[in-house]
């Protein structure tokens, strides 16, 4: 890294003590991701703390039965570890969604620069109990009393408000998603993942064009998710 002004465009490194800033500008490094790179691995050692800092990327784990359940969908300025300390293993994948850049420290360089500056250990403290607290409102939105449907459009939902695009046709998520990530991100087969999308854009709540999904009105889609009524 050749200066400390990139640590000042993610959220979680900004206004830092002086010295944690200089020990880390020093320590840090950019990584270039292609598209489907693993960033790392489940059940291996944590040996780098990662942000994003361009593109996206997921952390999945992989059913007994082989298929893949993505948990998360992090963008810019977030953490990627679901560990941070090397006491323990990784027990998720992250992989690139898309082409981007990564910004990594050894991990023994992190845990010192947050022995030294607690604002550091905070805010690395509240990124993963947020990443807790979204883990607990999957859980509520994945019980049997939720229609398919309804779940796909929450998961909808909530990237349309992290990653929407304002278009002329409505909010556009700025990830290529196929009907198999799409799957994935259900936790459901394929083929009935594609009937889900069939039946979302039958009732006009959401438009798919080239592997692009557009919600036209995210109200009456948050109305929809909620109660389970199209209008």
């Amino acid at each position: 890294m050749q200066n400390r002004e990139i640590l000042e465009t993610v959220p979680l490194l900004r206004e830092l003590e002086e010295s944690t800033r200089e020990y880390l500008a020093r320590q840090g490094r950019i990584r270039l991701c292609g598209r489907g790179q693993l960033i790392y691995r489940a059940k291996e050692p944590v040996e780098r703390v990662c942000f994003q800092l361009e593109g996206k990327s997921m952390l999945y784990s992989v059913t007994h039965s082989g298929n893949r359940k993505i948990i998360f969908i992090l963008g810019f300025g977030e953490l990627l570890n679901d560990h941070v300390l090397n006491e323990h293993e990784t027990s998720l994948f992250c992989e690139a969604v898309e082409v981007g850049q990564v910004l990594e420290f050894p991990v023994s360089v992190f845990t010192e620069a947050m022995k030294k500056d607690f604002l550091l250990t905070r805010r690395i403290l509240a990124a993963q109990e947020r990443k807790i607290w979204r883990l607990g409102h999957q859980l509520k939105n994945t019980m049997g009393s939720i229609y398919l449907e309804r779940k796909l459009a929450a998961k909808l939902w909530k990237l349309s408000r992290d990653f929407g695009v304002p278009r002329k046709r409505g909010l556009e998520i700025d990830i290529h998603m196929t009907v198999t990530f799409l799957a994935d991100l259900l936790g459901a087969p394929r083929e009935t993942t594609s009937r889900v999308c069939k039946t979302l854009a039958e009732h006009g709540l959401i438009r798919m064009e080239k592997k692009r999904i557009c919600i036209p009105d995210r109200e009456r889609m948050a109305r929809f998710y909620k109660t389970g009524r199209y209008e």
